[in-house]
């Protein structure tokens, strides 16, 4: 079993009060007024921090690799990661359907932003804010020393600036609240009433907060506090704030001094969290990308994990949280719930195992028949292909198979129904899943693996896209390389591949997009990266400077892989995939016989001599590999992606503005009258 403080923060915190305070709980929901025990017992203000950890983080069952807190609820959805290019059917994104205008009652005003106030008290933006708040104001008035203190605001000052931050990047400025307000308005009271500060005070505000934070918190918890935040993760959350003000999001004059800022802050991230012991995970060796995938599998003591959110065994409603990932992304055959489909988008986005991009001249020829041939690898922790030994407790030679087969000798395209249990796409993720996973109590659901949010090749690649916006750029191209280096990507060019982008600022921007287009491929970055960079369309001309496909007017893709027989001929059969293996070409019938071949035979062709060149056999000999264009709806007919610009900063929702009448509306958004909005979140 395993419990550390961020998954047992609630059950916790209430467990510990329930023999000290009743009134802890009920301050929760009485926002006008406070108790003075929670602030001057150790233990009980640990609570409160603890609380509010829990007001941030994912609950049980959380997909936590691909959802994020979008909603004004505190839920946690992949409504972000559906607007990216990572998995199939975007059309059920807001903000990738085609809309007959803006519109601030529809879902295409991000609610993020909060409520209005009810009778009850919502985990939303400002009831967050307003937590932290209160704590900060009280928390050395009651008793407690300067010591005991200390990391509990540094925590909260955390927190707050993560809030702000989270404000920042999809609204541009907002109000500016640091002190605790009564939520009961009185007449003539206007003190409430906080305009929206400009995007540059927000952008200060929070960095002063992430500084408070680096100052009073420890450079390492010990092992029971894994998981709390630490300096170097405050320090790594302003260089994370100030490479995103530097980006042409904000930077649309591609200001230099913006970029030796977050240069600046993302040096001394890097420089403080490796004296605490912090660095790229390297256990395991390089070899066949061993070490990059075992990072997503070590808990306490990860060098990796900067920010950490944990997850626990338990089974009790009171105490678990468990990680839903690896339930989504497994399959079905196996008791999973196969929901999580990779697109051919981001399969074709990983290089070769020399670091070439496909298509580009390099020592090994990319195959299209034999896609999954040379690649790097990390395209084999992260993608699982037709055939590709993807392990669980109960087997460790499981091979996931996803070819299909014809229905008819006069059919184009096969039946997508012979497959067995089939996804989306033709591919899983197969990106932090455990070997050792156990699918024996409810499909793979009592995962303990954490998700880390901020990880320490983050903060690399942080630093390196700051150094070349600075105009560094051999510290550019060095980081990408120890990026490379760690992964297990052969350097026969002296630059792991990279040598077309080096000495060339575009070219090296357009490298550490492709970058981490890869190495965080399903962990919550692309969508955060796409409209720092502006690279949903080429309205503003970021894709054609960084050699990047806008993803507007795109669909996503997948692959078809059916069978044919050993004579080249389509192989047809009625029979379907859920049928026991009746009809299936590669699974040994009644007879005792494959109708084509074994897909795993008890002896191997002559010359073959183990499953990896048998694979090979396959795809070469019975496999007919085509691209899948049936992944998005065909209601609408020919769904594309559909983007617009007023997304790159989201208006106020209409309910935000029927409450805070006063609140200036995002330029390009209407206010309530249909009046356009004033606020320039450039400023």
């Amino acid at each position: 079993m395993k419990k550390y403080i961020l998954f047992s923060l609630s059950i916790g915190a209430v467990l510990l009060l329930q023999s000290c305070s009743k009134k802890f709980l009920e301050e929760k929901r009485d926002f006008t007024g406070y108790n003075e025990e929670v602030y001057g017992d150790l233990n009980m203000a640990t609570a409160n921090v603890d609380f509010v950890y829990r007001l941030f983080l994912p609950g049980n069952n959380a997909i936590a690799m691909i959802q994020y807190q979008n909603g004004n609820s505190g839920a946690f959805s992949d409504l972000y990661t559906r607007t990216t290019d990572e998995i199939a059917n975007t059309s059920s994104s807001n903000y990738a359907r085609e809309w007959p205008n803006i519109a601030i009652n529809t879902g295409q005003a991000n609610e993020y932003f909060g409520q209005r106030m009810s009778t009850s008290v919502p985990n939303n933006v400002w009831t967050r804010i307003r937590q932290i708040n209160l704590f900060l104001q009280e928390i050395d008035k009651h008793g407690l020393t300067p010591d005991q203190t200390a990391p509990l605001k540094g925590q909260m000052y955390y927190w707050r600036g993560y809030q702000y931050f989270e404000l920042l990047r999809l609204y541009g400025g907002v109000p500016i609240v640091l002190t605790p307000q009564n939520p009961i308005v009185v007449d003539g009271d206007l003190s409430t009433q906080v305009p929206r500060s400009s995007s540059s005070e927000t952008v200060e505000q929070i960095v002063r907060d992430l500084d408070s934070a680096k100052l009073l918190l420890p450079g390492k918890w010990p092992d029971a506090n894994w998981g709390r935040i630490t300096s170097g993760a405050a320090a790594a959350m302003k260089g994370r704030v100030l490479l995103t003000w530097a980006s042409p999001l904000f930077n649309r004059n591609d200001d230099r001094t913006r970029w030796q800022r977050s240069y600046d802050a993302n040096l001394e991230a890097k420089t403080l969290l490796e004296s605490n012991g912090f660095g790229l995970y390297t256990a395991g060796g390089t070899a066949n990308g061993a070490a990059w995938g075992n990072m997503f599998l070590q808990s306490v003591n990860n060098p990796e994990a900067v920010i950490v959110y944990n997850f626990n065994n338990l089974q009790s409603d009171q105490t678990r949280r468990n990680n839903g990932w690896e339930n989504a992304v497994r399959s079905r055959e196996i008791t999973g719930a196969g929901s999580v489909s990779p697109t051919k988008q981001i399969m074709d986005a990983f290089p070769m195992k020399d670091g070439k991009k496909i298509g580009e001249t390099g020592t090994y020829t990319y195959d299209a028949k034999k896609f999954y041939k040379n690649r790097d690898p990390r395209f084999y922790k992260t993608i699982i292909y037709n055939g590709a030994l993807w392990s669980y407790s109960g087997s460790t030679n499981f091979r996931q198979w996803t070819y299909s087969w014809h229905n008819a000798a006069n059919a184009e395209l096969p039946n997508r129904s012979t497959e067995p249990n089939p996804n989306l796409t033709g591919m899983y993720v197969g990106k932090a899943t455990n070997p050792a996973a156990s699918n024996t109590t409810n499909g793979f659901s009592l995962s303990t693996t954490d998700y880390m949010e901020l990880r320490f090749a983050e903060v690399v690649l942080n630093l390196a896209e700051s150094a070349v916006g600075a105009d560094r750029l051999s510290e550019g191209l060095d980081g990408l390389k120890k990026i490379r280096e760690r992964a297990g990507v052969e350097n026969l060019d002296g630059s792991y591949g990279l040598s077309a982008a080096a000495g060339s600022r575009d070219g090296l921007f357009g490298a550490i997009i492709d970058e981490r287009k890869v190495e965080f491929a399903y962990e919550n970055k692309r969508f955060w990266d796409l409209r720092r960079w502006l690279l949903f369309n080429d309205d503003f001309g970021t894709c054609t400077r960084l050699g990047q496909t806008p993803l507007n007017g795109t669909r996503r893709k997948g692959i078809w892989i059916y069978v044919k027989n050993l004579n080249g001929s389509k192989y047809v059969n009625n029979a379907n995939g859920s049928t026991g293996g009746a009809g299936d070409p590669l699974r040994r019938q009644s007879n005792g016989t494959a109708p084509v071949v074994e897909r795993e035979p008890s002896s191997f062709p002559a010359g073959i001599s183990n499953m990896e060149q048998y694979i090979d056999y396959l795809y070469d000999n019975v496999f007919e590999v085509i691209e899948r264009d049936n992944v998005e709806p065909t209601n609408p007919a020919n769904f594309t992606f559909k983007w617009y610009n007023e997304y790159y900063f989201f208006g106020l929702h209409q309910n935000i503005l029927t409450g805070s009448p006063y609140l200036q509306q995002t330029q390009g958004w209407p206010d309530l009258f249909g009046a356009p909005g004033t606020f320039d979140p450039l400023k």
